[in-house]
């Protein structure tokens, strides 16, 4: 890999020195055709492939120099032209074809040296394309870029619309580089030539990047015009909103005092009467839970003798109800006798008036009874049987009389207990009706105690209630103040803020003013500059020792003044070019005094 690095770096040194030399015989503008300038294209081609990393796709290998090329685009805005450009043209349909066009096209805008120089500045994003080991990643990218910058001095007039740049082969013609010995003998006379034609090429290429370097330093004194006024109108609405935060900040402190001090006055009243309410309530629930006690002791006595008079109702209640039940059933046995009795009665009334009857038939039948015998006998025979079952029936209501007349006995002596027992159970109720009042009326005392005692937990509830309620208040506003707190706070940190803002904004006008100061010294410096002829200066412009074989003459780079050895020894890297090179003691100390002021 280095050996090919150092091939390919040779072989552009010679393709450049042949194209400069033959643009220089022909008046530097430059055709297609041109073979030195087709084999450039060639060596570029190779340098830009040399490392390439080998992309895989589906369709096969990709081994394109163009999307390096691409990142120039985002890197450098200028160049979106010639990528736009190239992306156009309809006769390009591969990447190489692609990459060749947009070679042609930065060489004829004289800034392909710029564009591989802003490429070899950011190799962190060519690492992506290259191996570590490339051409363009070490060294011999930065003298190849430094070796383009020659071709500035050439005129190129390529025309793409009838290049086949797609299917080009990139062989490389070694019989261009090979110098006859004419031409070697010859050199000698084409090196005054060529040395007078490089400092005019020098001249020129510097005039170019003063004018770039001074319409960009023009640019960006514009922008710093506009920036500055922005920075002002920004600054002054600033210090305009600042006065009204600070308005209303003051307002809002005022506002928040005098929230404090009636939330801190309407807090002290408050405490006050709820330390006295709460007082008043200790002192109330004392002397109620005493009576509530003592009114509990009472309740506890009365229900037990209430139990007590509830048991004996309730005995007396089942003697009653034994005792009724007995009446129910002597009374219903006193019903079925008196049923029976009624019945035998009429058994006796209907017997009666049967024998009567039968007395009036006898009667009868006696007047007939000579006239029929037969009959008599017959009814002489149901007599007897009417006889003696008459006197069954007697016999019978005999027996029941006498069970009558036991049981209207036994039923008297009941009667007679029951009505002991009642007087002695109405005099009984009677006590225990009265009791029941006495109780009935206990207890509504005992009720409207407990109502008034009810009234008064209500009313202290209701009081309890309020004072809670102006807690919440009170806690409302606490919680008021401290969003007042918070905002006020927010206020504060955006004033702040703000302030900082400001001061952030003084620091950038300042160094704004000191860029446009050091701008516009360098623009008069830039003004000022020429570079002398040799036969122009015989003394050194700072120490003014004439120059001598052994006091050689020396070029400052940037003025363009000639100074001895000893006033210019200094080197530092300059715009133009990509080396440093040599500069008088002056411009060194104010280029040195600028890039400080630039870095702080």
């Amino acid at each position: 890999m280095m050996e090919e690095r150092t091939n390919l770096m040779h072989m552009m040194k010679l393709s450049i020195k042949v194209l400069l030399q033959s643009a220089l015989s022909l008046g530097r503008s430059l055709d297609a055709d041109h073979a030195p300038l087709q084999q450039f294209f060639v060596v570029m081609e190779h340098c830009l492939k040399h490392g390439l990393k080998v992309k895989k796709s589906f369709i096969g290998q990709n081994k394109s120099f163009f999307g390096p090329l691409e990142l120039v685009e985002k890197l450098c805005p200028e160049a979106s032209d010639i990528a736009t450009s190239v992306r156009n043209l309809p006769e390009l349909r591969t990447a190489v074809g692609r990459g060749r066009a947009w070679l042609y096209l930065a060489l004829m805008q004289k800034k392909l040296a710029d564009y591989l120089k802003v490429l070899i500045d950011n190799k962190h994003l060519l690492s992506e394309f290259y191996e570590p080991e490339a051409l363009m990643m070490e060294e011999e990218g930065m003298v190849i870029v430094g070796l383009l910058v020659g071709l500035n001095v050439l005129d190129a007039n390529l025309c793409l619309k009838g290049e086949d740049l797609d299917s080009q082969v990139g062989v490389i013609d070694f019989s261009l580089y090979l110098k006859d010995v004419q031409d070697i003998d010859g050199g000698k006379e084409h090196e005054r030539i060529t040395d007078v034609l490089d400092q005019k090429n020098y001249v020129e290429e510097l005039n170019r990047h003063l004018s770039c370097t001074v319409g960009d330093l023009q640019i960006k004194i514009d922008a710093l015009e506009k920036t500055n006024s922005k920075l002002q109108e920004e600054l002054s609405a600033a210090t305009d909103r600042i006065y009204s935060l600070e308005e209303e900040r003051q307002q809002l402190r005022e506002q928040n005092d005098l929230i404090r001090e009636r939330s801190e006055k309407s807090a002290e009243m408050t405490k006050q009467d709820t330390e006295v309410e709460l007082e008043t309530y200790k002192q109330t629930r004392q002397g109620l839970d005493e009576m509530y006690s003592d009114v509990w002791k009472q309740l506890k006595e009365e229900k037990k003798v209430r139990v007590e008079l509830e048991k004996e109702l309730e005995l007396q209640i089942g003697m009653k109800t034994e005792m009724e039940i007995a009446m129910k059933l002597l009374e219903k046995d006193t019903h079925e006798k008196q049923d029976t009795l009624v019945a035998l009665r009429q058994q006796l009334e209907e017997v009666k008036a049967i024998n009567l009857q039968m007395f009036h038939k006898v009667q009868s039948a006696e007047s007939s009874l000579q006239q029929k015998d037969e009959a008599i006998t017959s009814f002489e025979g149901k007599m007897n049987q009417v006889m003696s079952s008459m006197k069954q029936m007697e016999e019978r209501s005999q027996h029941s009389e006498r069970a009558r007349k036991g049981a209207e006995e036994r039923s008297h002596q009941l009667q007679q207990e029951l009505g002991r027992k009642a007087g002695a159970l109405q005099l009984r109720l009677t006590q225990l009706h009265e009791q029941c009042s006495s109780l009935e009326k206990e207890l509504k005392s005992e009720k409207e105690q407990r109502q008034a005692l009810q009234r008064e937990l209500q009313h202290e509830k209701d009081t309890s209630s309020l004072l809670r309620t102006e807690l919440q208040q009170v806690e409302g506003l606490k919680k008021e103040l401290r969003a007042l707190q918070d905002e006020k706070a927010e206020l504060r940190k955006v004033c702040d803020e703000q302030e900082q803002a400001l001061q952030e904004m003084g620091l950038h006008l300042s160094q704004s003013k000191l860029k446009m100061e050091d701008i516009k010294e360098v623009n008069k410096a830039l003004k000022g500059h020429t570079w002398l002829k040799d036969d122009e200066a015989t003394h050194c412009k700072q120490c003014e020792k004439e120059f001598s074989i052994s006091r050689r003459k020396h070029h400052c780079r940037n003025c363009g003044h000639i100074f001895c050895n000893t006033c210019s020894s200094n080197e530092l890297a300059l715009p133009s070019y990509p080396k440093p090179v040599r500069v008088c003691d002056s411009c060194h100390t104010l280029l040195l005094q600028r890039c400080s002021s630039m870095a702080s």
